[in-house]
This record gives structure tokens, sequence and C-alpha cells, in this order.
């Protein structure tokens, strides 16, 4: 072999390589692929195998865009996917590794002696020809299949970080070191923590009811004022009592009169004598009833036991109301004395003792929390104002920090026992599940 043969190879090799690399896209990489290689060896046909997206048969030989329709196109399809399966190193095929239907076709559609060069895991390169494929053409072919595969590299889409990371949990030992890590962190222990309804309220507050059936006439205080003790708070109306304390008047004053006159003919006559009696209960009747009317008058007008703040929601609520007898209007509570009332869902229900700490978060104060130590736990769920089942929980803030003022209202995060991450994140679905279930 001249020096001449022996190196025209390797140019039409590079003269390959550089059209190749100089592809704009994957059709002119295909046609230079599959027609071009002829310069290089001898075949009598060719097909390029992509697996760049939709795996397909991106170009063959002879014809300038592949028909995907056609049969010949779909029958190298299949047997493209097989080879893709069973043949992962570049040599010649063995056509035994194929399934009986594409086996017994293969003289249809290819000749006898085929070459498949995987191309960087992005496709291949199938020749076909009747002679057989020497060793020197196999290696010149791995060399060629080399350069188009790196061609076929730079048509690839570019993968970001995040496709990249999912590529890398694809692995089986990336599989099993995120179970590991997942089933580590489903055990870490944490406080079971539940939130519930909030507010401050005063702690021994003067409860002020109406003293008698009537009708509001008038308010003294504003909501939130100070009071001392003996200041009036708010009035009846008197109108119906005045009415009742005059007739209670004159009928005293009659009955009086009654009695004053049967004592005078009492001296002379038996008969009235016998009546005095008669007229002094009723004279002491009559003081009496005139002395329960004063008594309500008296009361009408109702002033503070004790030293604090009013405690109510808006004066034109009460103002020309009829009230009862007993029934609450105001509280009168120290302002520093105040203690915190929670709503813990009976859906979310923790074990919860006096003695535990729970923290409020007030609403509007995103900056703040104050700390608070249980007294009580109601034995049972009551319905709230919200309409949804509720255990009362009273507590006491904790000595050292700001009090928050009566009335404010926030959330408290309720502490429970200790329990694995898993359990506190799949507590509220399972106890839901079990109740659908009826476990």
């Amino acid at each position: 072999m001249t020096p001449e043969a022996t190196v025209r190879p390797l140019l039409t090799l590079l003269q390959l390589g550089r059209r190749a690399r100089a592809a704009p896209d994957l059709a002119t990489l295909g046609f230079v692929a599959v027609n071009e290689t002829l310069q290089l060896l001898p075949y009598r046909q060719a097909a390029l195998w992509t697996e760049l997206g939709l795996p397909r048969v991106a170009a063959v030989s002879g014809l300038p865009q592949p028909d995907p329709g056609a049969p010949y196109v779909q029958w190298l399809g299949k047997a493209c996917r097989q080879l893709t399966k069973a043949q992962t190193a570049a040599g010649p095929i063995d056509a035994s590794a194929l399934p009986d239907s594409l086996r017994d076709e293969w003289p249809q559609w290819l000749p006898a002696q085929a070459m498949w060069l995987p191309l960087q895991q992005r496709g291949a390169l199938l020749l076909a020809r009747d002679p057989a494929w020497s060793e020197a053409d196999t290696a010149l072919l791995k060399e060629l299949a080399d350069v188009y595969g790196h061609a076929l590299a730079g048509f690839a889409p570019r993968q970001s970080g995040l496709d990249r990371s999912f590529g890398w949990l694809r692995t089986a030992r990336a599989k099993r070191r995120l179970a590991l890590a997942a089933l580590v962190v489903c055990l870490i222990p944490i406080r079971v923590t539940v939130l519930a309804a909030a507010e401050v309220v005063p702690k021994e507050p003067l409860l002020v009811r109406a003293p008698l059936d009537g009708v509001i006439e008038r308010f003294d205080v504003q909501p939130n004022q100070a009071v001392k003790r003996g200041d009036p708070l708010f009035s009846l109306d008197t109108t119906a009592l005045r009415t009742r304390y005059e007739v209670a008047r004159k009928a005293y004053d009659t009955a009086q009169e009654e009695y004053r006159q049967s004592s005078q003919a009492a001296v002379t006559s038996d008969k009235n004598r016998a009546d005095l009696a008669l007229r002094r209960g009723q004279l002491q009747e009559k003081l009496v009833e005139l002395s329960y009317t004063s008594g309500q008058l008296d009361r009408v007008q109702v002033k503070a036991e004790r030293e604090g703040i009013a405690v109510f929601a808006d004066v034109n609520d009460w103002l020309g109301k009829a009230v009862s007898i007993g029934e609450r209007i105001l509280l009168v509570a120290d302002p520093a004395k105040v203690e915190l009332t929670a709503h813990l869902p009976s859906a979310d229900h923790i074990e919860v003792q006096a003695g535990d700490v729970l923290t409020l978060y007030p609403q509007g104060s995103p900056l703040a929390s104050f700390d608070a130590k249980v007294t009580s736990v109601a034995y049972r769920a009551e319905p709230t104002a919200e309409g949804f089942l509720a255990y009362r929980i009273k507590a006491e803030f904790e000595p050292g920090q700001a009090s928050p003022r009566i009335g404010q209202l926030g959330t408290a995060r309720v502490r429970g026992p200790w329990a694995p991450l898993a359990y506190v994140v799949l507590r509220r679905p399972l106890a839901t599940l079990r109740q659908w279930l009826g476990w």
C-alpha cells in the first residue's frame, strides 16, 4: 500500500469531522453522516438514529428528508430501538439479538453486513453493505463515530441546574441516600403544637348586672374609662317606677287616714275597735309597698363598687335597650390583672395539663409575644361563637413581662408532647382517614 493510500483515509476523516462540526443544524449533520461518509468507506445504505427529544430516524441515505410514515423508515425505527438496548458498543450487528419479526424482515430492507456506531449516548449511525467489515474498517469508523457524536452533542438541549439535579437523583445510589435521609428526617423528634384562637380577658372582674327590669336611659361611662368606687355607671328609666311610687304613696296616705279615723272611732264604738286591727294591717301593707318602690328608685342608678376600668363594647349598644333583672351589662376590671383564654379546637386536641406553657402572638403586633402558664383546661368541648367545638383553656401570664391589654385578640401556640416528625405531619390526615374508613 502506497503512503498516499494510507494517508487518504485520515485526510477524509479530518474533512468529514470538519464538515460535521460546521453543520448549522441537525438536518445538515444527518446528511453528512449518511451520505458523505461514503467518501471514507463504501456502503450501500445508511441511517442516523437520534435520541435528542423524541427518539426517531433523523436521516436516511439517498433521501433529503425521511418520511416517518414510510414502511422502510418505520422498520428502521423499530430496529434501532432494539439495537440501542442490545448493542451498546460500536461493531458489526449481530442480527440474532433482534426479535424474530425484525430478523425475518432484515433481508427485505438491508444487506446482510451492518455496522452499529453509538454516538455518545445521543444516537447511533447504521451502515449496511454486502461485504463483511474488517478490523481496520471498524477502527476507522469508531474514530468517525466519536467525531459525529461530538458534533451531535452540540444540538442537545442545554440542561439547567435543576435538570442536572434530577438527573443525579435518578441514580440508584442517590435514591438510596435520599430514602435514608427522608427516614432520618421523619424520625426527628419535635413538639406537637396546635394553634388556638385566644383573647386577653380580665382576671377576677366585678360583674355589673341590671338591678331590676327596665330600660337603660343613660350611660355615665365610656368603654375602657377608669372609674372609682361610687362613680355612677348607668341609669335606668324611672318613668314607670315613679308612677308606681306615687300610687303607693297615695295608697299609704289613704290607709293612714283610714287608720286614724278608726282609732278615733274605736274610743266610743266596739265595732270600730274590731276594725282597728284590720286597718293597722292595711297600713303596714301599704308601707311595705311604698318602701319597696322607694328602694327600687334608689337602685335605678348603678354605681361602681370598686376601682378599675369599665369593660364593654359600645354605649349605643345599650341605650334604650330593655334589660331583665340580673342581665350582664359590663365589667369593672383591674387592667393590671389579666389572664388568657384560648379555645383549642376539638379536631386538634392534644394533651394539655395545668402548668404547661403556651405562647400568645397578638394580632397587629408581629414582633410581640407573651408566655403564659396553663391554669385550667375544660373537661369537655363546647361550641364557640365561630361555630366549632373547642376546649376552653385558661392561663396566667408569666411574671417579668409587660401584660397585654384587656380584649387583645391573637393566636396561642399550645405545646404538646414530643413526637416524630412523620407523626406530626400525618396526624390530621390519619385522623380524618380513620374517621372516614371507620377504623
